[in-house]
């Protein structure tokens, strides 16, 4: 275990209440906290948040999502355990926490419209901002 270079939220206290706040917005948006969760988990897994790891797999768990779905979510695009909603918003995670490499190509954004309104879309944008920057401050500080 590492110990915390600097105490974040209590250092930057307006600011960690901004994230704060986003997050207590999303949890409360249309796309459904499973869904939500489910983005924050994949982001962290991709970041290698250890913390977040473990808060969002015992929120899924707790909303009664199956162990075998957390165990595949790494592989979901060769998994049956994931719906094409969750497929289109795990593809949209992928790309912006990767946004330099890939950017947001049309192709991903695409199949979004179909699956989700628009501000489903939107949530789900600011969702994967939101975990790429918990995931940042959490791996930046060694939370």
């Amino acid at each position: 275990m590492s110990q915390l270079r600097l105490p974040f939220s209590s250092l930057s206290p307006a600011a960690y209440q901004g994230l704060v706040s986003t997050s207590n917005a999303l949890a409360d948006s249309p796309l459904g906290k499973p869904l939500v969760e489910l983005v924050y988990l994949r982001v962290s897994q991709i970041n290698g948040c250890a913390f977040c790891l473990d808060m969002h797999a015992k929120a899924l768990r707790g909303a009664g999502v199956a162990q075998a779905k957390l165990d595949c979510l790494a592989g979901w695009r060769v998994s049956e355990l994931f719906d094409n909603r969750e497929r289109a918003a795990l593809a949209w995670a992928e790309a912006l926490t990767d946004v330099a490499h890939q950017g947001a190509p049309d192709a991903l954004y695409e199949p979004l419209k179909g699956l989700l309104g628009d501000q489903e879309i939107s949530d789900l944008t600011f969702a994967v901002a939101l975990m790429n920057a918990f995931n940042r401050l959490a791996v930046g500080m060694r939370l």
